[in-house]
């Protein structure tokens, strides 16, 4: 009885942190690699803190975020959650400050432009965890096979080029990701592109400028419109499904971080990156994707989660991560030690874009509601029954709403 009791006692002292993850496999490759990477790493501190057990769940992208808002509004707040949104919950007070997790020489570590994305009111709330930045690639090959001669450089040479590949019986000309995965930064590209964007210089929503509606006008009379976009309508086509047919070679372009690259070169796709110039002749501005982690104070855990956190920052287990996904490392040193490794040197140029990327506006609280709605509706602006505009406006409509609402 005494041995059961001193059992007891000890198991009493160990905390558990519950973490909720997103899943990182887009193509359909090793389902399992974001699981295994979380098990390995929650085995390795478990192993140097004997007190703290790391319990972690995986959930697919499009369901990752409503099940940690659910947990949240039921009061069973994870431990750490890593997400694409943080903004909301800062606001509300929900979560600890990277200062209050995180070492100094941590929260140094990460890159400039990462950093100034995840802060809230001067505040690093938002801590980076994954980056890409999105390039439109296209398939050499199938180009080749189609006669053209050179990337396009502006939308008319993308149009001629893309009804090139339409004629040669390319299944997916051109891909349009639109259902609700991940349609927030599929639109932002062709935003940019068309010299617009999800806000002004001073932050405030302009979804509904006169730019972006000539972008999405334009798309859905001379893509769209002409069945150039595949047989899978814009909201119904997943950018995992996009992003498998690119692989199997059945895609012209498509618009995709750059672990795309790992996965067509592994089914022998010979991959291009298209530089679509903005009305201004210059090159568009970019678009920088960020994910987040985050500390949740509900569960009063602040010391277990902030040194698990310096853990899972360290070199070792950035690279790590970035090795498995091919997506890029969110520290200066992790990001040195890349450009080093003769493996990854592919990925260099799209490190080095990241200073220059423009992000989503995702130190806005209402950014998570903003985002939803986006990848909720974009694709309907693309039916035949609805317009571009009719769809902008109301998103626009409903983010100044959820603006006001935040203050």
């Amino acid at each position: 009885m005494a041995s059961v009791a001193g059992c007891n006692a000890i198991d009493a002292e160990v905390t558990t942190l519950k973490v909720i993850a997103a899943d990182y496999d887009l193509t359909g490759g090793d389902t399992k690699s974001t699981e295994n990477y979380w098990a390995e790493l929650a085995r390795a501190y478990e192993a140097e803190h004997p007190r703290v057990r790391i319990d972690v769940r995986v959930e697919p992208w499009s369901d990752v975020e409503g099940k940690v808002a659910d947990m949240v509004k039921e009061g069973k707040a994870p431990d750490i959650a890593q997400i694409g949104t943080y903004a909301d919950y800062a606001a509300a007070g929900k979560l600890y400050s990277a200062d209050e997790l995180l070492a100094v020489p941590v929260q140094a570590n990460f890159l400039p432009a990462l950093a100034e994305a995840g802060e809230r009111s001067g505040t690093l709330y938002g801590i980076p965890f994954a980056a890409s930045t999105r390039s439109l690639f296209y398939n050499k090959k199938l180009f080749s096979d189609a006669g053209i001669q050179r990337p396009p450089t502006d939308f008319k040479g993308l149009a001629e080029a893309v009804e090139k590949l339409k004629e040669n019986d390319v299944p997916y000309p051109i891909a349009l990701p639109l259902a609700p995965e991940d349609a927030q930064y599929e639109l932002m590209m062709w935003l940019l592109s068309g010299g617009g964007g999800y806000t002004s210089e001073t932050g405030r929503y302009t979804i509904d400028s006169t730019s972006n509606i000539k972008t999405l006008d334009w798309i859905k009379e001379n893509l769209v419109e002409k069945g150039l976009t595949g047989p899978v309508s814009p909201r119904e086509l997943r950018r995992s499904d996009a992003l498998a047919a690119f692989v199997r070679g059945e895609v012209g372009l498509v618009s995709a971080p750059p672990s795309l690259l790992r996965d067509a070169e592994k089914n022998g796709v010979r991959v291009g990156r298209v530089t679509l110039d903005g009305p201004d002749g210059r090159e568009a501005v970019g678009v920088g994707a960020a994910d987040w982690i985050m500390g949740f104070k509900q569960n009063g855990h602040r010391e277990e989660i902030g040194d698990f956190l310096n853990f899972v920052f360290t070199d070792k287990n950035v690279l790590d991560f970035t090795g498995r996904s091919d997506l890029l490392p969110v520290t200066v040193s992790a990001g040195e030690a890349m450009e080093e490794d003769p493996k990854r040197r592919h990925l260099r140029e799209f490190l080095q874009r990241i200073p220059e990327s423009r992000f989503p506006p995702m130190n806005k609280p209402s950014w998570a509601h903003v985002s939803r709605d986006i990848r909720m509706s974009m694709g309907e602006a693309f039916t035949p029954r609805t317009s571009p505009a009719s769809v902008l406006v109301k998103i626009n409509r409903d983010a100044v709403q959820h603006e006001m609402g935040s203050r």
